[in-house]
């Protein structure tokens, strides 16, 4: 039997996440394996109450501690109440957002230092990682164009300037470069149904999982 596993979508505002979350959770299903979709911040009913704290709002309703400490308390509830039960009992765990967007949102975004950040998470997470994080990228503008356009846009991180999502690119491409391992970039310019492909033959290799896009 596959152990479960628990994946990861990371990227910046537009980049496609919730579309990319959907398909391969439901490759997962067709090749047999119970899977659960889930998001951070929210997740469960407590982080879901703290998203909104987050999202909604001027941009400087927070300072970069507060919200990495926000985050960190949604976190802790998500994964207390929804990921690692769902492990336990055999499922896979596909999330739209984890601890990376920390690292880049409140670290190379609002310029907490990494070890601030981790350290927190450490806390939280009790070092719990990823198996593995796809890590969609575009052009900033491309993305924010995108988020523009999608339903419930406008929340308080897609109002922050070019260049905080700039940093934000920067941040997550840095993650990447620093745990190869761990780490996939995908390029996310390309049409949802190859973006779809790159992922699924990158979950497929890198997890030992044969999966298909029908």
């Amino acid at each position: 039997m596959i152990p479960a596993r628990f994946i990861t979508f990371e990227g910046g505002e537009g980049a496609g996440k919730s579309t990319q979350v959907a398909r391969l959770v439901a490759a997962l299903e067709r090749a047999g394996l119970a899977t659960l979709r889930t998001r951070e911040p929210g997740g469960s009913p407590g982080a879901d109450a703290i998203r909104a704290l987050l999202v909604n709002g001027e941009t400087d309703r927070w300072d970069a501690t507060s919200e990495l400490l926000l985050h960190a308390a949604a976190r802790r509830d998500h994964l207390v109440r929804t990921v690692w039960p769902a492990l336990a009992a055999g499922r896979w765990v596909v999330s739209d957002r984890f601890a990376d967007s920390t690292m880049a949102y409140q670290g190379s975004g609002h310029g907490l230092s990494r070890l601030t950040v981790a350290t927190i998470h450490g806390l939280v997470a009790d070092e719990f990682a990823p198996d593995l994080t796809l890590i969609l990228d575009l052009p900033v503008e491309q993305g924010l164009a995108r988020a523009a356009t999608r339903p419930g846009a406008d929340t308080r991180y897609e109002r922050m300037g070019h260049d905080f999502h700039v940093r934000l690119r920067t941040g997550f491409l840095d993650i990447a470069q620093r745990e190869p391992r761990r780490c996939a970039v995908i390029d996310a310019t390309a049409t949802v149904e190859k973006v779809a492909a790159q992922v699924l033959t990158t979950v497929a290799e890198r997890l030992a999982v044969t999966l298909a896009d029908t």
